[in-house]
Formats: C-alpha cells, sequence, structure tokens
C-alpha cells in the first residue's frame, strides 16, 4: 500500500523528531574514583566521623569532639578534571579537597589544600575556593548571585572542577562558581570532608556523595571556558588574610615601599622585577658588593612575615629583620637577625657557624641551627619563609614546620651572641623596631609574595 504525500511528510518529521530527543553518547573516557560497593582507593585522615556505603554512594556523618575529617584518594593527582555529584544536610559545612595533602611536619600532618566549598547556609558559598589550613578564602562568591541561586538545598548538586596548571575553575549545577589562578600547590589528594561540629549541633547528620569521575589525558580538549574574570593571588591578599590584618610589602611591579639599605632609592642595578618576581641577580662580588642589600622603607616592632623565595644551586642570601642601617657603615651586609637562604647541599657555609649547622637554611644566622629534619624544596622550586616575632619570642617556620624558637634579649641568647661573630655589636639584635631586609650575597634568588602582619604587643 502506497502512503499518501501528506502521511509521508507527517511519517518523516516524526522519525527525524524522535531523533531529536535522543541525547548524544558522552564519549569523554571518565574514570571512576568510587566503584559503588567499597572505598578501596580511599583512606580517612583527621578526625573521627563516620564514612559508610549505601545505595552506591558514600555517605558521611557527623560526630562531637574530633576535628575536620577527610575520605582522601590514596592517589595524588596534579592537573585532573573531577566531577561528582553530592546531598548534604542544610545544618552542615562541608567541601571537596583538591590538590591537598597531609604531612607529619605541617600542623602534626593537618590536611591542608584548597577545598572547593559546600555550604547550604543563607551565605551560599558552594563551589568557592578556600585554603584550609593555610590561607583561608581565596575565591568566595561574594560577587557571583547566579552561583550563589544555583545551589539545591536538600537535593543533589552537581560540581564540575577544573584544576589545570595554576588555574582551577568550578561549576555548580552547570552555573560557572569561581575561577583562580594560584600556584601554592601543584598536586595532592582529592578529599571528602565531614566538618567538625561543635556540642549544640545534632550528631549523625548526613552528606552524601556518588557518582565522583576524573579525567586526567586530553584535558585542554575536555576543558571548559568560564564567562567569569579571574581571581589572581600572586603578590595578593586574600579576603580571610586582609581582615586578619596582613598587608602586601611589595606589590609585584615596583620598588614602592624598599630602597637600597644604604640608599635613599632602590638600586640602580643587581636587582630585577620580571613577571611578578623580585630578583637579587649573580655576579662575580661577595656581601653587598653589587646592587647591595634592599630594606623596607618602614620599621617594624612586633610583626609575622611570610614570603616565598626561590634559590639557585649554591646560592646564598637571607631575610634580616630588626635591622638598624645605622649600623655597619663599612663592607658587608646592613646589622640585623638573619633567617638564613642557603643551598645546604653545596654551600660551605652549611657546615660553618658559632654551632656547626647554624648557618643552614631557616637558621638563625651563626646563633640557633634549624631543625635538620626541615622540608626545604630543591634549587629551582618555590619555598615558604614564615618569620613570627611577638613579644620578644621569635619562631622560624619553613614551609609549614616550626624549624627553631627562641627569646631575644633573654640571657640565653646573649650567651649566643657573645660566642658569635656579632659579639663586636653592642646589643644586638635588640631594638625595639628595624626594618626587613633582602640581601645582596652574590648568588641569583628570587621573591614574591611577600606579605606582613604588624601586632601590637597587647594583641
Amino acid at each position: 500500500m502506497k502512503l499518501k504525500p501528506i502521511l509521508y511528510f507527517i511519517l518523516c518529521v516524526l522519525i527525524f523528531l524522535s531523533g531529536c530527543n535522543e541525547k548524544p553518547e558522552d564519549t569523554t573516557p571518565w574514570v571512576s574514583l568510587f566503584d559503588g560497593k567499597t572505598l578501596e582507593g580511599w583512606k580517612k585522615l583527621g578526625g573521627d566521623a563516620i564514612y559508610s556505603i549505601k545505595d552506591g554512594a558514600i555517605v558521611g556523618k557527623t560526630v562531637h569532639h574530633t576535628p575536620n575529617t577527610f575520605m582522601t584518594t590514596e592517589k595524588l593527582y596534579g592537573d585532573f578534571i573531577l566531577e561528582l555529584e553530592y546531598k548534604v544536610d542544610s545544618s552542615m559545612n562541608s567541601g571537596i579537597q583538591i590538590r591537598s595533602n597531609s604531612f607529619p611536619y605541617y600542623q602534626n600532618g593537618r590536611v591542608h589544600g584548597y577545598q572547593i566549598e559546600i555550604d547550604p547556609s543563607d551565605r551560599a558559598w558552594s563551589a568557592g575556593i578556600y585554603d584550609e589550613a593555610r590561607r583561608g578564602w581565596l575565591n568566595p562568591l561574594t560577587n557571583n548571585k547566579k552561583a550563589q541561586l544555583a545551589f539545591e538545598q536538600n537535593d543533589w548538586n552537581h560540581y564540575r572542577i577544573e584544576a589545570i596548571g595554576d588555574t582551577i575553575k568550578t561549576w555548580i549545577n552547570s552555573v560557572p562558581a569561581a575561577y583562580l589562578i594560584d600556584d601554592k600547590t601543584d598536586s595532592g589528594f582529592i578529599g571528602l570532608q565531614v566538618h567538625s561540629i561543635p556540642e549544640d549541633k545534632q550528631e549523625g547528620t548526613e552528606i552524601i556523595w556518588k557518582n565522583i569521575k576524573i579525567l586526567t589525558d586530553s584535558l585542554h580538549k575536555y576543558s571548559k571556558k568560564t564567562p567569569l574574570e579571574p581571581i589572581i593571588t600572586k603578590n595578593a591578599l586574600g579576603s580571610d588574610e586582609i581582615k586578619n590584618g596582613w598587608k602586601m610589602l611589595w606589590d609585584g611591579k615596583t620598588t614602592k615601599g624598599w630602597r637600597g639599605a644604604r640608599l635613599d632609592d632602590f638600586p640602580d642595578n643587581g636587582w630585577k622585577i620580571e613577571e611578578g618576581v623580585l630578583t637579587v641577580l649573580a655576579s662575580e662580588g661577595g656581601e653587598s658588593e653589587a646592587g647591595g642589600d634592599i630594606v623596607t622603607k618602614e620599621t617594624f616592632s612586633d610583626f609575622e612575615l611570610k614570603l616565598d623565595f626561590m634559590i639557585t644551586e649554591g646560592a646564598n642570601s637571607g631575610i634580616k629583620y630588626y635591622v638598624d642601617t645605622d649600623l655597619n657603615k663599612g663592607p658587608g651586609s646592613s646589622i640585623g637577625l638573619e633567617y638564613q637562604i642557603l643551598d645546604d647541599t653545596r654551600h660551605p657555609d652549611a657546615k660553618l657557624g658559632n654551632h656547626e649547622g647554624s648557618r643552614t637554611v631557616a637558621s638563625l644566622y651563626d646563633l640557633i641551627k634549624a631543625d635538620p629534619n626541615k622540608p626545604m624544596y630543591p634549587p629551582g622550586e618555590w619555598n615558604t619563609a614564615h618569620i613570627v616575632s611577638k613579644n620578644d619570642h621569635v619562631e622560624h617556620w619553613l614551609n609549614g614546620m616550626k624549624v627553631l624558637e627562641y627569646e631575644r634579649k633573654s640571657p640565653e641568647y646573649k650567651k649566643l651572641v657573645s660566642e658569635s661573630k656579632y659579639v663586636k655589636w653592642p646589643n644586638f639584635g635588640e631594638v625595639e623596631s628595624g626594618h626587613i631586609l633582602l640581601q645582596d650575597h652574590g648568588n641569583k634568588v628570587s621573591f614574591k609574595n611577600i606579605k606582613i602582619k604588624p601586632t601590637s604587643k597587647d594583641q
């Protein structure tokens, strides 16, 4: 039987429309991180929250009297695209850790690193980026109303997280949420957080995760564009750092706020500013014989100082504090307490000093040796120095580990000075306020993210 032309046309249209309703098959080569049955490939870190498996999902339950708990991948991931779904109790706060780590030297193994926030509160910062146990908020959703409204209360939510190079991008339920450029950590585990709870919160509240999958190959092929403007953290403060009183000591672009230790202005040579990095150049000279040391124009009494530094092979430099530039008008560096910067493996100073090893990296130069188990990254990689001085109690930290502490002006300190090269300087290191100094020791060393938190003695 032949169909009439009009019926034939209608049939063709129906066949075409039925084909249009079919969803195209997803050919992305995803790898599942959770088999739906066991926690093989995962381990628990931090606290004692309860994790179980139910209906093909991971269920986390809160408990009292325990810190934040994390179910983490045993494998570490650098660049990846991650997708997952979760449902969270409306009273909870949680997050997805990425590029995170747990080291014995870092706050007794505390989990730290980037966290993609899960926030069912009225603040609604879900899919914002928080730096767990480090800098705090890096990319809150303060100005992203669409992402705030995208969260589904008491229902499943979908995250897409892209971490490629120094760039992290997130989406919540297909809505662009965060766009961060930050190079603090390039590799680590993925973790599912159950947050600690106070006594007045109900124990046993749940967060559930499912369909956890990752992509690690051909990422630029599958990466998505975002309309958001990036938040760039290099030589800039996060919102929590600003709130806590930190300020940048160097703007990443100019010489503003700095001068030569023996000059009214910044040195004309010997130092270079390029792509947000401040570098003292290698020279044929020795200590302060090229561009010379540079110091802050401002002086500081009690403070916290943080900066990132990168050495070259065999390099020697230092960070000095409580510097009095009116001392030592002759050859050599300006006088002050020194956080040593050194290639311990290749530079002979590592075996010298008032006490053997007191000239190694992160030591109080020529006075107190830093913990020999300190975590120092090799030449060509960035390290973080942290100096805390409060009520004459001073601490040196390296990459998150406290490596020494001492009491400035104490009898023990004075004895160390009396036995050192500094004995010729009366009341060495005891000024109430002084400059911060970056040393020119003839070797190439780079600095960035130089920030300080001035504090008063009654804080």
